[in-house]
């Protein structure tokens, strides 16, 4: 099923979009609270020295500060009232939703439907609070310990530095929850990627500009650009990239009603845990170089001072570390927010089965799909074609087909 976004790009009128008075009032509000976003990465926090931290902060730009920096739309370079950002509300739903895989009240909240999402949603507010206070408190303890970079130190600085941030992060939760309910799409996504694109016309005159000077040919400008618009363009399609599992319901009487046998099909999204891999690995891989960073180099043992060289950004041991990290995570997350077994007994319990897939063996087939030889070329995704329940056994003993056979049978965008 095509997105909100797909079906409005795809009915697209401009006649007609100048009727929609509701839609023109989310368009309007989620641009005015993006923007009211944008001003509060510009409001630095009380009792800073604003020039001192810019120049400790251009030394340390390189580790993970440079990453937060990012998500935070320029907030951290400036120490503003949002350089906390959105990050403690999606560190506090990873928790939750890790641990409602761990912890059975919280499983049982899960499967409650609309009440126990809400009860969720509460418990990830709590744990934003608790983070946020810690995070907070530490960034006071750590600008008290740089020299200048608090004009007076102490108790007040460090309680009104945590009220600051702490409330500059709370207002983003609910801002973000507004732009969800009334504005244009998801409202912490919509304020990450502000945050992140917030640098994109900086870089954009940064390259013209090497362009004009003649550090950079024309050519290569152009080749970036498409190169650019290339990755994109593979990211939105691996993003929508799933693999159809096919359904088949048998004829059902509900009172005097027969319903036929339907057929219907079970989608598997192929990039799952989305970016969070990649954002557990580079802050885990820049965190040595950080700690570094802030203690004093000639104090560091030489094994130390090894291990942050081996650890630089760029380096082949960080590259093999931040690939096998990646492919970890992806993994590991997406096994604890997808469980086969449960998918499998919804099906039961709805009276559908994989065709040729026996019912105890169905979390098995859901949780590990292969790659069938029996497809056919058409326009929507292909489906899932078996003979027996013994072929399929014969081909899940196969080893893994190579990713690019994968890729060309899963990958296929529906309209």
């Amino acid at each position: 099923m095509a997105s909100a976004a797909e079906q409005l790009a795809s009915n697209l009128n401009f006649a007609t979009f100048a009727k929609a008075e509701d839609l023109k009032r989310r368009l309007w509000f989620t641009l005015g609270a993006l923007l009211v976003y944008r001003l509060g990465t510009y409001i630095p926090l009380p009792g800073l020295n604003p020039e001192a931290f810019a120049q400790a902060f251009a030394g340390q730009s390189g580790g993970i500060l440079g990453l937060f920096n990012m998500f935070s739309g320029g907030a951290v370079e400036r120490m503003a009232i949002f350089a906390l950002g959105i990050m403690p509300y999606i560190s506090a739903s990873i928790i939750v939703q890790l641990m409602t895989s761990v912890v059975p009240s919280l499983e049982q909240l899960k499967k409650e439907g609309e009440q126990g999402r809400k009860v969720i949603n509460q418990y990830t507010r709590y744990g934003t609070v608790l983070l946020g206070t810690l995070q907070a408190y530490g960034i006071a303890v750590g600008l008290e310990s740089g020299n200048g970079l608090v004009v007076d130190a102490g108790w007040f600085f460090r309680i009104s530095t945590v009220i600051s941030l702490l409330g500059g992060t709370m207002f983003l939760m609910w801002l973000g929850e507004q732009i969800t309910s009334r504005g244009i799409g998801n409202g912490i996504s919509l304020i990450i990627f502000a945050g992140i694109v917030a640098h994109l016309p900086t870089a954009l005159a940064g390259t013209l500009e090497l362009g004009r000077t003649g550090a950079l040919s024309t050519p290569l400008i152009l080749a970036i650009i498409v190169m650019v618009v290339g990755v994109i363009a593979l990211i939105v399609f691996v993003e929508r990239a799933q693999r159809r599992l096919l359904i088949q319901y048998p004829k059902r009487q509900v009172g005097n009603k027969m319903f036929q046998g339907d057929t219907s099909h079970l989608p598997l999204k192929l990039n799952t845990a989305g970016v969070i891999p990649a954002i557990f690995a580079s802050s885990l891989l820049l965190l040595p170089a950080t700690l570094a960073g802030f203690a004093n180099s000639a104090a560091l043992p030489s094994w130390a001072t090894t291990v942050v060289a081996a650890l630089g950004h760029g380096q082949p041991l960080y590259m093999v570390l931040y690939g096998g990290m990646i492919a970890f995570f992806a993994f590991f997350y997406t096994a604890i927010v997808f469980n086969p077994k449960d998918t499998a007994d919804n099906l039961k319990k709805h009276g559908g089965f994989i065709l040729g897939i026996p019912a105890r063996a169905a979390h098995r087939r859901i949780h590990r799909p292969r790659v069938d030889t029996h497809h056919r070329a058409r326009r929507d995704l292909p489906d899932v074609r078996l003979h027996s329940a013994r072929s399929h056994d014969r081909a899940d003993r196969r080893a893994v087909l190579p990713w690019w056979y994968v890729a060309f049978d899963c990958c296929q965008r529906h309209p």
